[in-house]
């Protein structure tokens, strides 16, 4: 199985790459997401450590059905060789209706066939009002001219 743009990456294949994840994640479908990454990939999120793409699904089922109407964007922050490094944030809504804006960081390694093999993230939450939401299209892809992390001054 393999997954382009493989590295090593450039500037352009390294932001195709986080482009990729972004929409995955934003697909909200486990399974499909967890392609993208080895049969024996490693992860640290948060306050957990998970291994293999089985783990993965059950993690990204559990994630999605806490965090509802989630939007992510991604942006490239440095790449280098067979390694992306990207911030992100997402916004979501909790199961009381409480909105909330997570930011972070992630190290992404990839091995020759272009899959994920090591993902760490580093990531916080912020309350937010649900005017104060800048996420806004429908659940899915982000739109081609919808502002990036940049942009919108995060």
């Amino acid at each position: 199985m393999s997954r382009p743009p493989f590295p090593p990456f450039n500037a352009e294949t390294a932001i195709q790459k986080v482009r990729l994840a972004e929409d995955a994640w934003n697909g909200q479908d486990p399974e499909k997401v967890a392609q993208a990454y080895t049969l024996s990939s490693q992860w640290r999120n948060r306050l957990e450590f998970i291994r293999g793409r089985q783990e993965i699904v059950t993690f990204l089922t559990r994630k999605w059905k806490r965090e509802q109407e989630y939007r992510l964007i991604k942006e490239l922050w440095a790449f280098h060789d067979n390694r992306i490094a990207v911030r992100f944030a997402y916004e979501w809504q909790d199961q009381t209706g409480e909105w909330f804006r997570s930011h972070g960081n992630e190290n992404w390694e990839f091995d020759e066939n272009g899959l994920m093999r090591y993902r760490a993230a580093s990531i916080n939450d912020q309350p937010i009002s649900a005017t104060d939401r800048l996420f806004h299209w429908s659940q899915g892809r982000r739109p081609d001219n919808h502002p990036g992390l940049s942009a919108l001054g995060l």
